[in-house]
C-alpha cells in the first residue's frame, strides 16, 4: 500500500512573548492559575494586522529548505486556519503565490486545534492515490487577532504561530493510520 511520508519540517514563532505576568496585569488571573489549569507560561503574539499567510510563508520556507524542494516544484497546498487572511480566496492562495508556487492546488481547512492533523490526513490522501509527487502542509493562526482579552477563560489559551510539514509518497515509511472524529454535541465547550 502506498503512503507517504514528511521529509520537512519548518515553524515560524512571532517576536513578541506574552507571558502569564503579563496577563495578570490584564485580568483578573495569576501565573499558578493558568499554569495549573493549562501547562501554559507564554505565548507568541504578531504585531497588528499580521496575516496568517505571513506566518504560514515563514514556517514554509523552512520546511521546504529543509526538504530540498523549490516552492515551484510544490504541487498541493493545505492550509489549516481559522483566522485566515480573508473569506477568499483561500489563505493558502496567498501562501501559493508568496511562495511563487504556481502549480500547486491550493485550498484551507478550518479544524481550529486539530486544523493541521486534518490537514496532514487530507494531504496523505491525495499522496497515496499518485495525484500528487509532494504536498506542503501548513497550520498557521492569528488567533490574538480574534481573542477577548477581557475574557480570561480564554485569553490565556490562545498565541500565534505556524507549523509547515512537506510530505511525499511513500512506498514503506510514513503515516500508517489516521482515524478522525468530532463531537459536534460538544460544540458549545472549548
Amino acid at each position: 500500500m502506498n503512503s507517504a511520508k514528511i521529509i520537512g519540517l519548518g515553524k515560524c514563532l512571532p517576536d513578541k512573548v506574552l507571558t502569564n505576568f503579563d496577563l495578570e496585569k490584564m485580568v483578573d488571573t495569576s501565573d499558578e492559575w493558568i499554569t495549573t489549569r493549562t501547562g501554559i507560561k507564554t505565548r507568541y503574539i504578531v504585531e497588528k494586522n499580521t496575516p496568517a499567510s505571513f506566518l504560514a510563508k515563514k514556517a514554509s520556507l523552512v520546511a521546504l529548505r529543509r526538504a530540498q524542494i523549490k516552492p515551484k516544484d510544490i504541487e498541493l497546498i493545505i492550509v489549516a486556519t481559522i483566522t485566515p487572511d480573508c473569506q477568499f480566496p483561500s489563505t493558502a492562495c496567498f501562501l501559493q503565490y508568496e511562495l511563487k508556487a504556481y502549480k500547486a492546488a491550493c485550498f484551507d481547512i478550518s479544524g481550529a486545534c486539530a486544523g493541521f492533523v486534518y490537514a496532514l490526513v487530507c494531504a496523505w490522501n491525495f499522496l497515496k492515490t499518485g495525484f500528487y509527487k509532494n504536498a506542503l502542509v501548513v497550520g498557521s493562526e492569528v488567533l490574538s487577532s480574534i481573542t477577548d482579552w477581557q475574557d480570561r477563560s480564554t485569553c490565556v489559551l490562545f498565541g500565534d504561530g505556524a507549523g509547515a510539514a512537506v510530505l511525499v509518497p511513500s512506498k514503506k515509511e510514513g503515516i500508517m493510520s489516521a482515524y478522525l472524529g468530532a463531537d459536534g454535541s460538544q460544540a458549545d465547550l472549548l
